[in-house]
C-alpha cells in the first residue's frame, strides 16, 4: 500500500514515440497536494494518510471543515485517505509534488465517478434483450416477470431493474504512465479513465502490478516502456 494523490481530469489527447506510434492518452492535471491527517496504529487502529487538494475560499467550507484543516493552514476542498504500510518521513502540512509520487513507465489505478445518465431502463442500463419487435407485440422495451413462482415468492434482492445508471465509483486498473510533465503539473496516463472533463480522480500505485499478468504486459510493451524513460515521447 502507497499513498496517492488527487487530480482533475483535463480529457483525452494522444502522443507519439520517436517511431510513429500513436498512443491515446488522458491528461490528469495534479496540483500539489498536502497532507492533512496522519493515521496511526496506536491512536486510530490502522496507518493511513489523509491527503487534501485543490484551495478554496473559507465559505465554501463547513465550520469543522475548517477547523479540522487549521492545523494545516490550508483551505482544501476534496480529501481522500491512503491507506499506507508506514508514515514514517510523512508530516503534517508536508507538500506532494506529482513528479515525487509517480515516475514514467511505472503502472497507477485511477478512481473516478462515472459519468451520470439518469433514469434509464433495463435494456440500456443491462443491455437487456427486449421482447420481439414483429406484428403483435405491444411491449418491446419492457423489463418482463421479475418473479420466481410460489418459492421464494419475491424479488431477489439485487434483481437488475431500471434506475439510476452512472455516477458511481469505478476503479481503472494497471494503466501505464507515459510522461509527467511537472511544470504544468500533468500526468498522462495510457488509455481512458471514468468520469466527465474536469471530474476529480484519484491516482494510486496500482494494487495489481505485482500479478504475473501485469509483469508479462510491461515486457510486451517493453519498447514503449524504455522510450519513455528516455524521454522520447512528443
Amino acid at each position: 500500500m502507497a499513498i496517492g494523490l488527487i487530480g482533475k481530469k483535463i480529457g483525452m489527447t494522444r502522443v507519439f514515440l520517436r517511431d510513429g506510434t500513436s498512443v491515446p492518452v488522458t491528461v490528469i492535471e495534479v496540483k500539489p497536494n498536502y497532507i492533512t491527517a496522519i493515521k496511526t496504529p496506536e491512536k486510530d487502529g490502522y496507518t493511513a494518510l489523509q491527503v487534501g487538494a485543490f484551495e478554496d475560499k473559507e465559505k465554501h467550507l463547513t465550520k469543522p471543515e475548517l477547523g479540522h484543516l487549521k492545523k494545516v493552514g490550508k483551505i482544501l476542498r476534496v480529501l481522500k485517505e491512503f491507506r499506507v504500510d508506514s508514515v514514517e518521513g510523512y508530516q503534517l502540512g508536508q507538500e506532494l509534488r506529482l513528479e515525487e509520487v509517480f515516475q514514467p513507465g511505472e503502472l497507477v489505478d485511477v478512481v473516478g465517478k462515472s459519468k451520470g445518465r439518469g433514469f434509464a431502463g433495463t435494456m440500456k442500463r443491462w443491455d437487456f434483450g427486449g421482447f420481439p419487435k414483429s406484428h403483435g407485440h405491444r411491449y418491446h422495451r419492457a423489463v418482463g416477470s421479475i418473479g420466481n413462482r410460489t418459492d421464494p415468492g419475491r424479488v431477489w434482492k439485487g434483481k437488475r431493474m431500471a434506475g439510476h445508471w452512472g455516477n458511481e465509483p469505478i476503479r481503472v486498473q494497471s494503466l501505464l504512465v507515459l510522461d509527467i510533465v511537472p511544470e504544468h503539473n500533468v500526468l498522462l496516463v495510457k488509455g481512458s479513465v471514468p468520469g466527465p472533463n474536469g471530474g476529480i480522480v484519484f491516482v494510486e500505485k496500482s494494487k495489481i502490478a505485482s500479478r504475473r499478468s501485469q509483469r508479462l504486459k510491461l515486457n510486451r510493451i517493453k519498447g514503449m516502456v524504455e522510450a519513455l524513460v528516455k524521454g522520447e515521447v512528443s
